[in-house]
């Protein structure tokens, strides 16, 4: 099937019935996507999330575990730091630290980053789940130029899913004025077919960083790209429950870093009965009700 440029959107997001054309697939997820947050009212969860970076000769330089309460608000998320540990590598060993923004010396590339990526890329006050909306083409106005082609249908945990593959056009990204995120990314989506839900996202940068920055700037990034899962639990309500990326980046000729961040949302439950909602085949509590089976 020859990929569909999204040029226009049908108008609301009315849909009945099953349909293979990838755009209306996604169409169908946009709508969902946008009014995610009313349906997410009610529930928290926990977030186990952890950071870390590496020199390039693989030695480790800084690294940090960080544990919140995350409530979904009308707007987007609210996080309460629970937990935290860090560490810096300095004189052929760790040394911890207790808080988010720590500076060794005063002037600490590492530390700034490491602090960038948690808040940048997990921390999202206006994203429905923290997660930063620009990476995954999900919302209706984050696909629009986005190239759209089936892959297929399979089943997925006895649930029928499609598989869509999604890309910028063909062009440079200096000639995009689009800021969504087809600008940048391509990469799959495993999207739920009753639902129309995504079960699954990976991505990749589309395009290289221009030659003539890595010359003058002596700065590029290889092997950026993202990964996240989501689970139901229950109608129409899905949450993400794992993130991760990893990648490598090198800047100003001197500065060089592999860097990871892996993220799980676990322990689900309504705010006002504290009852847990359990999912991928964990054990179910006494506590009642138990949690929709995919």
């Amino acid at each position: 099937m020859i990929p569909v440029l999204v040029s226009v959107w049908l108008a609301g997001c009315s849909g009945s019935g099953p349909t293979a054309d990838p755009v209306e697939i996604m169409r169908r997820v946009g709508c969902n996507q946008d009014r995610a947050l009313q349906s997410r009212l009610g529930f928290v969860y926990d977030q186990k999330l952890f950071l870390q970076m590496r020199r390039a000769n693989g030695k480790p330089a800084r690294r940090e575990r960080r544990e919140y309460t995350v409530t979904p608000t009308a707007k987007g998320t609210d996080k309460k730091l629970t937990h935290f540990e860090g560490a810096y590598w300095t004189h052929g060993r760790m040394v911890s630290y207790d808080k988010p923004g720590y500076e060794y010396k005063g002037v600490d590339i590492d530390g700034n980053l490491i602090d960038d990526l948690a808040n940048d890329l997990t921390g999202d006050k206006d994203s429905r789940d923290g997660i930063g909306n620009g990476l995954f083409p999900l919302r209706t106005r984050e696909q629009q130029g986005c190239l759209f082609k089936m892959l297929g249908r399979e089943d997925y945990r006895v649930r029928p899913a499609y598989r869509i593959r999604f890309e910028p056009p063909p062009h440079s990204p200096e000639d995009s004025g689009d800021d969504g995120a087809c600008g940048a990314w391509k990469g799959e989506a495993l999207i739920d077919a009753t639902d129309y839900q995504p079960i699954s996202v990976e991505t990749k940068l589309a395009w290289k960083i221009p030659g003539m920055v890595k010359v003058l700037l002596g700065t590029n990034i290889e092997g950026l790209g993202f990964s996240v899962s989501y689970a139901r639990f229950a109608d129409g309500v899905w949450f993400p429950v794992s993130y991760g990326a990893e990648f490598h980046v090198r800047a100003v000729f001197f500065y060089a870093r592999n860097m990871s961040v892996s993220l799980e949302n676990k322990d689900f439950r309504q705010a006002k009965t504290e009852t847990s909602i359990q999912y991928h085949g964990e054990a179910s509590p006494s506590a009642k009700p138990q949690p929709e089976k995919d």
